[in-house]
């Protein structure tokens, strides 16, 4: 028998896959623009998103979605399919542009 013992509620009891209990208690991220209070769900709104605020496409690697701003360093890179676009992905874009786009629970 393996397992974590948990406690909770006054309760000590053991869970046997502690991975898929908390994977299915964790609130899933989105990606909100601010200014018009949509959610992002698809990386050809995000790319309409970033175009307005000066954000290039940038072709370097094929393996990736990426963006950049021509007067600086700045660069987003993504995964190139929107399934595994993580909180990770959000936060970085979050960082870069702070005033437009904020990570919000689902």
């Amino acid at each position: 028998m393996s397992g974590v013992w948990r406690f909770k509620n006054g309760v000590v009891r053991l869970v046997e896959n502690p991975g898929s209990e908390e994977s299915s208690t964790m609130k899933r991220k989105a990606l909100l623009h601010t200014p018009t209070n949509e959610l992002i769900r698809s990386y050809s709104s995000l790319e309409r998103k970033l175009g307005g605020l000066g954000w290039e496409r940038y072709y370097e690697d094929p393996e990736l979605l990426q963006f950049h701003k021509p007067a600086s360093i700045d660069l987003i890179s993504l995964p190139l399919h929107f399934a595994r676009f993580s909180s990770i992905h959000m936060y970085d874009i979050v960082l870069k542009n702070r005033d437009f786009f904020r990570v919000v629970d689902l």
